[in-house]
């Protein structure tokens, strides 16, 4: 099976816009969606229209600013600039984009099992044991290890930075990914790996963040693309969000 995998847009339609073009000719059978469609950015509407118009099959789960527009959490842990956003964001989305938002579910979802049933894909928006939880060090990523579904690749989001985490005898080992690669994955080895951002990427690269997996092979293919951030900041600048939500788009940050 073929995989496009696409996390964190954030409301941001210029960034998306240009990875659905990118990914217009390359062969996947199902796109998995790990979450947080919709804040800080100015078009959740164009973001969520866009889920019912991907090709092929379609595996996703909410992430925590989804809950948070969706009026399913009252965003306590958000600071300022999130909260305002993620407010302005549940006002703007149609009656449809909301209950669809509403209706998202929580990971971890099992996407593919092999032939004994045992979990081969799996997805999640923070961490297998939690969809909140930030997954940055390799202390993290053992926790989520021992978590279920013990899948051979976990893919999860949340971080906005494109990495991997490997577990293997030894312990684990993470790796961020850079520009665009590829890695085969060992059949023996467990991997939680996470594509980074589309709409806010946060490793000081600003290009939009993707990949395809393709469990057959077991290869994974990262990339990054950039697009048109001025005009995605004009429309946080013209929504009249705040102004720090358009600033760090050009940073990477």
């Amino acid at each position: 099976m073929r995989y496009l995998i696409l996390s964190d847009m954030h409301g941001n339609w210029e960034a998306m816009r240009t990875v659905l073009r990118k990914v217009r000719r390359k062969r996947f059978d199902s796109t998995l969606v790990l979450g947080d469609l919709v804040g800080y950015g100015a078009s959740p509407n164009q973001i969520v229209d866009s889920m019912r118009t991907l090709p092929g099959k379609l595996a996703i789960v909410r992430g925590n600013h989804d809950k948070v527009a969706a009026d399913l959490d009252n965003g306590q842990s958000f600071n300022e600039a999130a909260l305002v956003a993620a407010r302005w964001t549940t006002e703007k989305l149609t009656r449809r984009n909301l209950t669809y938002m509403k209706s998202l579910p929580i990971g971890p979802l099992v996407v593919e099992r092999d032939a004994e049933d045992a979990p081969r894909v799996a997805i999640c928006h923070g961490s297998p044991m939690d969809e909140d939880i930030y997954l940055f060090s390799e202390q993290d990523a053992w926790g989520a290890f021992q978590a279920e579904p013990r899948a051979h690749v976990t893919f999860f989001g949340h971080t906005h930075v494109p990495s991997l985490f490997i577990l293997h005898r030894g312990g684990v080992r993470g790796v961020l990914l850079r520009g665009d690669g590829e890695l085969k994955l060992h059949p023996r080895m467990r991997y939680l790996v996470n594509p980074g951002s589309i709409g806010q990427p946060r490793d000081r690269n600003p290009a939009a963040a993707y990949i395809l997996y393709d469990s057959k092979t077991r290869v994974v293919r990262w990339y990054r693309v950039p697009y048109a951030i001025d005009q995605a900041q004009s429309r946080i600048r013209a929504a009249r969000l705040p102004e720090s939500l358009a600033n760090r788009l050009a940073e990477g940050i």
